[in-house]
């Protein structure tokens, strides 16, 4: 079964064809980074704006490099929540309209459950149940996977996304946008023990967690320091910011392992692609005993291909949208 994928969520406009839900036939993704690194992060009118002149032309190529046709195409999967609602609006529409024209079923797709099939992609005999931890500029979660399209929501942010404030904290010691990125890459050479940041829990609920303390922590160093005259060492405050992300992520999804007996952890997400979040979690699994499955890098940022993978189970379980399929800015995984 082949399914036509459509990604708009935010900043990057994608079309795949993924056969099966397991096999990448093509991957497209049109980027608006270095456009919106101009303004220190995503516009949303701007994002909108270049989802509606690039999505025709990204389709086409997807069909193209899969060697399809529209007529191959068995069904149309589409992010339609959550995300930027006039960037989702633009995929939504766009995905309609091909629905109706080729008489061919639309399946509406929650963008956190296809980051999490980016690892069907990368694990062909990847299956649920398992735990995943999703962690992305917008969302921080840890999920119980029942099956394919049963997810429950054990742990959450309970304010600011683990990727929102590595960002911040990157705009704060001046680097470019994307932040996580480049805060990833220049504290590869810090000292992870040269700033002390708070790691806060939430009182009552083990699995929640909460940054924006974290966030106020880093801001409030850098401006002392400025008032003091004294220079911050990037690459230390980096490596020293992102381990206590990392220790905030790492020890509630491995509580939520143990006591709910997972023996399977799947990374999904942005977030996911950072290098010390891989490393930890994969020497504290391996030290468990638990199995951690994490998409290749590609497959980490938002793309058309997790989509369709995800499509392919929800058609399977009877979800299928109509012409009346609207956006939606912010909706729970479950």
């Amino acid at each position: 079964m082949k399914i036509l994928a459509i990604e708009s969520s935010c900043d990057e406009t994608a079309a795949a064809v993924v056969e099966d839900g397991r096999k990448v036939l093509s991957s497209i993704i049109a980027s608006q980074v270095e456009e919106h690194k101009i303004y220190g992060g995503v516009v949303p009118e701007i994002a909108s704006r270049r989802h509606v002149e690039a999505v025709c032309g990204i389709t086409d190529e997807a069909l193209a490099q899969a060697g399809c046709k529209l007529s191959d195409i068995d069904a149309i999967a589409v992010t339609y929540a959550p995300g930027l609602i006039g960037a989702l609006l633009v995929g939504v529409n766009f995905a309609k309209g091909l629905s109706y024209a080729g008489n061919i079923p639309l399946v509406p797709v929650h963008h956190l459950r296809s980051h999490i099939a980016a690892s069907y992609l990368t694990y062909p005999g990847l299956e649920p149940p398992f735990l995943a931890l999703v962690v992305s500029g917008g969302h921080s979660h840890i999920v119980n996977v029942s099956s394919y399209t049963d997810f429950k929501v054990i742990g959450k942010t309970r304010d600011d996304a683990a990727g929102e404030a590595m960002d911040k904290a990157a705009r704060t010691v001046g680097l470019p946008y994307p932040g996580g990125v480049n805060l990833d890459r220049i504290a590869k050479g810090g000292n992870p023990k040269a700033y002390r940041f708070p790691h806060p829990h939430v009182d009552g609920s083990d699995y929640d967690f909460s940054f924006s303390g974290m966030k106020t922590a880093v801001i409030n160093l850098v401006h002392n320091a400025e008032q003091k005259g004294e220079k911050i060492n990037v690459p230390d405050l980096g490596a020293s910011y992102i381990n206590a992300v990392v220790d905030c992520l790492e020890k509630n999804t491995l509580l939520a392992a143990d006591r709910l007996s997972s023996r399977k952890i799947v990374l999904a997400g942005g977030v996911s692609a950072n290098s010390v979040l891989r490393e930890r979690m994969t020497k504290a699994c391996s030290d468990r005993g638990i199995e951690l499955y994490m998409p290749e890098l590609s497959l980490c940022g938002d793309n058309a291909a997790m989509v369709g993978s995800q499509g392919f189970y929800e058609f399977k379980a009877g979800n299928i949208a109509d012409l009346s399929l609207n956006a939606v800015a912010s909706l729970t995984i479950e």
